[in-house]
């Protein structure tokens, strides 16, 4: 076998063109092997099975990209109420929204996988994890801000829409505008608007 860590980037880089091309569930292991140059033996040395292999291609950037989200949002919670009642008070969040674009252009191919050539496998679903995680921060920062405006509660369903809405932009900016800079205006652009009608909720009379 040739040298370990050679031989598997080389299967990696091969399993992403394959999975790229077909999807997890169409991909062929004995296609990826034989692009990388190794035997099938050589693949299971290194991985247990196809989902194995497709998680070592995209857990990572995964993994980071969760964990940029994690820290703002517990950033977010030390702010005080009483600043979040304004457009302008919403410029990290802005400023966030560029950075994790930025990420996930870095790493559009693994990106690509996750959304669009997932099915079949355990990522096929991650989507909704994201919306989990925003949807309970939302549901705190919701709380908080009514709380210090003197307005009423915003429901579950409102909560759940807006999580659901700001984790769609992304994923439609990724599926659908190959250009990074492009996809940086707009992103500024679409996360003004949901801040806006964010606020906007805030001032609807029971």
């Amino acid at each position: 076998m040739k040298n370990e860590k050679e031989t598997k980037e080389n299967l990696l880089n091969s399993a992403k063109k394959e999975f790229l091309e077909k999807g997890f569930m169409q991909a062929s292991l004995r296609n990826i092997c034989k692009n990388a140059g190794v035997t099938t033996g050589a693949l299971y040395f290194f991985f247990k099975d196809k989902e194995d292999l497709f998680a070592n291609v995209v857990q990572e950037p995964l993994n980071q990209l969760y964990q940029l989200m994690s820290s703002h949002y517990e950033l977010e919670k030390e702010i005080p109420s009483i600043e979040l009642h304004s457009l302008e008070d919403f410029g990290e969040d802005i400023e966030m929204a560029k950075q994790v674009i930025g990420f996930m252009y870095q790493h559009y191919d693994e990106f690509q996988l996750i959304l669009t050539k997932s099915q079949g496998s355990r990522f096929e679903n991650c989507i909704d994890y994201f919306v989990s995680v925003s949807e309970k921060h939302y549901r705190i920062m919701a709380d908080r801000i009514a709380e210090t405006m003197g307005t009423k509660k915003l429901d579950d369903y409102m909560i759940h829409w807006v999580a659901h809405m700001q984790i769609d932009a992304f994923v439609h900016l990724l599926t659908h505008e190959k250009d990074k800079e492009e996809a940086t205006k707009q992103i500024e652009n679409i996360v003004y608007y949901i801040i806006a009608g964010w606020l906007a909720m805030f001032q609807i009379k029971e």
